[in-house]
């Protein structure tokens, strides 16, 4: 498949994985419902895992516009690419929410009473655990900054070491979505308290876009008065990333 074709797959895949954990621990009768935080945390680096193994030797699963852009402004990738991959991404995110609004049909309609609209919207889109809109923009930033960092230094210490052998050099390869995937996981529990750690664009609109269209029993509305602070705060710290990267490895 072409690389935009990848980034679509990848993405929506990291949506049904992703959000699906969260809707298997949220949503009423679920057999895992109150599986907690930790469970959600895991779901979720698990997700980036199989995402960048299925799509990473297409596309490079960049699967988040905050990595894309890190990686064009650090001089990684070409920033001709970048439209097309960001394209891709929120498509994918909001295909991949789709699926995740169908595969628990049944409980949207059972998840009743008081503060079940916060939770369909939780299963879709983060929101803040204390609304500081200048709080919650810094943690996302902060958050995305180790994010992208993370992964640019990750791709450049498992480069082709000086006396490697190609099996070695493969090994280690090999791993690197595993790494990416418990890097996601070391934000989720260190970072994600205060906003749900959205640290992707794609993965917060793309599915509140869905969450605003799909016809959801007893959905409320979809915070669009927060829905910029994780769209912005991780573009700039993808930027943010970029400027460390050439500082300290480029």
């Amino acid at each position: 498949m072409s690389p935009f074709a990848a980034e679509i797959v990848g993405t929506a895949l990291l949506i049904v994985f992703g959000c699906g954990v969260v809707a298997s621990a949220t949503l009423a009768f679920s057999n895992s419902y109150e599986g907690g935080w930790l469970m959600m945390s895991i779901g979720w680096g698990l997700a980036v895992t199989v995402a960048v193994y299925t799509v990473g030797a297409i596309s490079g699963a960049h699967i988040n516009p905050a990595v894309s852009i890190g990686l064009a402004t650090a001089g990684l990738f070409e920033w001709k690419e970048v439209p097309r991959y960001v394209a891709g991404q929120f498509i994918g995110a909001f295909l991949g929410a789709v699926i995740v609004f169908v595969a628990y049909y049944a409980h949207w309609g059972a998840t009743t009473g008081e503060g079940s609209a916060k939770t369909k919207l939780g299963v879709f889109s983060t929101a803040p655990a204390i609304r500081n809109p200048g709080a919650n923009l810094v943690t996302e930033i902060v958050a995305t900054l180790v994010l992208v960092y993370g992964v640019m230094a990750i791709a450049t210490n498992f480069g082709d070491p000086v006396g490697s052998t190609a099996l070695q050099d493969a090994f280690a390869v090999s791993f690197v979505p595993l790494v990416v995937g418990l890097l996601v996981l070391a934000i989720a529990v260190s970072l994600g308290g205060p906003t749900g750690y959205a640290i992707n664009p794609a993965r917060d609109l793309g599915p509140r876009i869905a969450h605003a269209i799909l016809p959801i029993p007893g959905k409320g509305g979809s915070d669009w008065g927060y829905a910029w602070i994780p769209v912005v705060g991780p573009i700039v710290g993808g930027l943010l990333a970029a400027g460390l990267y050439k500082i300290t490895l480029g």
